[in-house]
């Protein structure tokens, strides 16, 4: 489905047949064909096997296939990372070492040159930055070569860990183990659609077409906007309001916060019920980190309870350069603010370090890290 939507919207059928015989394997055609899912026109690629791969294939056999490719560089790496991840998933869901699993899905090669051609075609297509909604994973019950399972079954519950995922339509699985992990490997933000601009639109159907469910896959392509040159991504917001935490131990619970991975906490005062003054205890952090968050609030204060909600924000892109401040060094992180524009701010960190070892004021060792980055921009310019 994800190589019919990437064919609709705009991948030159030839390139991606050409492309693909950079794998050096023989015994399989290519076919493309319009179809209709419900109300939509959409494009159903094959896989037509002619000889060969009539067994399951392992982890190390297709690690050598790729290995022995011609594929670029990174379309190797990222489909060696798919195989990797399902690996894990599968051998976890079914107890056994993620080298001994067998693939039944790309047992005939139909699924392997699915998930090469994906992220072959988005390397064609020059892809920098794929986002996905939430994942439909279906309902029901499901037939497997390890029996009869619930949707979403073992490996796709293990593959949607960290992601948001929902259940929704005909009963028939809709998310399989193999979809997922090129989904999760391709993707860097799952939430809702962001603005796009001059997009193309595309649209992959599967084998599945059950009656009154448009069972598709849509792909936008877009140019992310140039005139906003931000970098947008999603954390979680995490806050308890505090009125009966000793004042002193704030300094060890914002420590201990960012040691856990924190981006950012704010104390804020407000005035709570019964007019009494206390604090609200405001972190953002990653998801992956949200639950060491909440450990340490609900471990290190007098909080009963959290709330949490998923933000999106817009980050100015950045990075590091270092400078010699009296014989030591201080980070200088440097944000793109506009076209030619620039944003500098010493560490505090390091600035601090050096006001105590030194006896200078911190405002002083601040002031000489900006001097010292100003003359450095300009005697590189």
């Amino acid at each position: 489905m994800v190589l019919g939507a990437l064919v609709s919207a705009g991948l030159s059928w030839t390139d991606l047949v050409s492309g693909l015989k950079d794998l050096r394997l023989e015994g399989y055609r290519l076919r493309r064909r319009e179809v209709r899912r419900g109300g939509i026109h959409a494009v159903k690629v094959d896989v037509v096997v002619k000889q060969g791969f009539d067994r399951p294939l392992t982890l190390s056999r297709i690690r050598r296939i790729l290995a022995g490719s011609t594929l670029p560089s990174p379309v190797k790496s990222q489909s060696r990372a798919v195989f990797d991840r399902l690996a894990e998933a599968e051998g976890l869901a079914h107890r056994v070492s993620p080298r001994d699993v067998h693939f039944h899905e790309v047992g005939v090669v139909d699924s392997f040159i699915d998930v090469v051609g994906s992220i072959l075609g988005c390397h064609l297509l020059n892809v920098t930055r794929v986002t996905a909604s939430a994942i439909n994973v279906g309902t029901g019950m499901i037939q497997t070569s390890h029996g009869v399972l619930p949707v979403p079954g073992p490996a796709v519950a293990a593959l949607t860990k960290g992601i948001p995922i929902y259940s929704d339509g005909p009963r028939c699985e809709l998310a399989t183990p193999t979809g997922v992990a090129l989904l999760r490997t391709l993707t860097t933000e799952f939430g809702p659609a962001t603005v796009l601009e001059s997009a193309r639109v595309g649209y992959g159907a599967g084998d599945r077409d059950p009656k009154g469910w448009p069972n598709a896959l849509r792909v936008f392509l877009s140019e992310e906007s140039a005139q906003i040159g931000r970098l947008a991504d999603r954390v979680m917001q995490i806050e308890t309001n505090l009125d009966d935490l000793t004042p002193q131990a704030y300094e060890h619970v914002m420590d201990r916060l960012f040691s856990v991975g924190a981006v950012d906490v704010a104390l804020i005062p407000v005035i709570m019920k019964r007019s009494r003054p206390g604090v609200i205890v405001n972190c953002l952090v990653a998801r992956e980190r949200a639950d060491a968050v909440m450990e340490v609030l609900l471990q290190e204060t007098t909080a009963l309870g959290v709330r949490i909600q998923e933000l999106a924000r817009q980050i100015l892109p950045r990075r590091f350069v270092t400078v010699k401040v009296h014989h030591d060094a201080v980070r200088m992180k440097i944000a793109q603010v506009g076209p030619g524009r620039e944003r500098a701010m010493p560490e505090y960190s390091d600035c601090k370090k050096i006001a105590n070892r030194t006896g200078r004021p911190l405002k002083d060792v601040m002031d000489a890290a900006m001097l010292a980055y100003r003359d450095g921009l300009g005697k590189r310019t």
